[in-house]
């Protein structure tokens, strides 16, 4: 299968650098009830430090990535690497199945929010775009929507259009992980101004991970320039 991942037009300049990953074969998603030892770790070593685990360069530079227009990166809008590193410091880190542990220890240890779908719904074929007037989507199982004008959004393909599946704030629900995926695609954030070596290093990381960890029969990433 041939992963792709486009740079809408409307990007300009893009203010992101994205990195592409994937992974097919992996094993059932159960629920996880015991965070593995590479997410207690990243823990730890975040409630250790504190809040500049992430420093503060780092978080100020993801929240300049994406404010743009009407779209303000703060409070509910905060994204979603900030939501993890609360989270960790207030003890209340979230588990949800492999492949999402995978990528929220990656968010958290990198300060990049990150997306995470199954390719059987998303397809292998992305685009990274803003969001459009009136658009929104559903991301939790309670119907909750957020308004998507003007954030930073990958979309897929569906009837010929580009409906879009996440965003660094939180995905949507058509396209999360459930027990029946078996190949994944995923999206890592990083601001344009960024290291390239940097944000290489946590794609290998990140394919790593879902290889030993969610039993990948094949990985992969790409950095994906402007």
């Amino acid at each position: 299968m041939e992963y792709l991942l486009e740079i809408g037009d409307d990007l300009g300049p893009c203010p992101v650098i994205p990195a592409l990953i994937w992974a097919e074969g992996i094993t059932s998603p159960q629920p996880t009830e015991t965070a593995p030892d590479f997410l207690t770790e990243v823990i730890l070593e975040a409630q250790k430090t504190g809040e500049e685990y992430v420093p503060s360069e780092v978080r100020k530079r993801v929240r300049r990535m994406l404010r743009y227009g009407k779209y303000h990166a703060s409070g509910r809008g905060k994204p979603a690497s900030e939501f993890l590193l609360r989270s960790a410091l207030r003890d209340e880190f979230p588990l949800v199945n492999g492949p999402v542990d995978v990528n929220n220890a990656i968010s958290l240890a990198s300060g990049l929010p990150g997306s995470i779908f199954d390719t059987g719904i998303s397809g292998a074929h992305l685009l990274v775009r803003r969001g459009r007037p009136g658009e929104s989507y559903v991301f939790n199982n309670s119907g909750q929507t957020i308004d998507l004008q003007d954030l930073l959004l990958v979309c897929r393909k569906t009837d010929g259009a580009w409906e879009p599946c996440g965003n660094p704030v939180k995905d949507a629900m058509t396209t999360k992980i459930h027990q029946r995926t078996r190949n994944v695609v995923a999206v890592l954030y990083s601001p344009a101004d960024g290291s390239r070596n940097e944000l290489t290093s946590w794609a290998q990381k990140y394919a790593q991970l879902l290889s030993s960890h969610c039993g990948a029969q094949t990985t992969g990433y790409r950095i994906v320039e402007p």
